[in-house]
């Protein structure tokens, strides 16, 4: 039986943890947690914040999906999207007023908070 979510992965082209960075702890508060040593020597970055963890893994060839993508909840999505020029707005969810908005190497992101 599943119990819970204990991380969503997400692809990533080599050399790109930088940029990841930026974006998942800077603008999106998310704390970087080290990858195992083994885990390590393959690239990425992984991030965690208040019951979510998202993992970041480098795929030779990347290349960003068009539909699939990780939504996370947020407290202040108003605050969230003044940081996020780009940021597109759906009201096609009810309760949930929320944006998509594309992460440095193109991976869909969907953020909504819960009215």
């Amino acid at each position: 039986m599943i119990i819970g979510l204990h991380h969503v992965l997400l692809a990533a082209p080599p050399g790109s943890e930088p940029e990841l960075r930026a974006f998942y702890a800077g603008v999106l508060g998310l704390r970087e947690v080290p990858k195992p040593p083994e885990l390590a020597k393959r690239g990425g970055v992984w991030f965690r914040g208040p019951g979510v963890e998202i993992h970041l893994g480098v795929e030779e060839g990347f290349t960003p999906p068009r539909k699939a993508h990780a939504a996370f909840l947020v407290d202040d999505l108003d605050a969230l999207v003044a940081r996020l020029p780009g940021a597109v707005p759906d009201d096609l969810l009810p309760g949930f007023p929320r944006v998509y908005v594309k992460d440095p190497v193109g991976n869909r992101i969907e953020l909504l908070q819960a009215s």
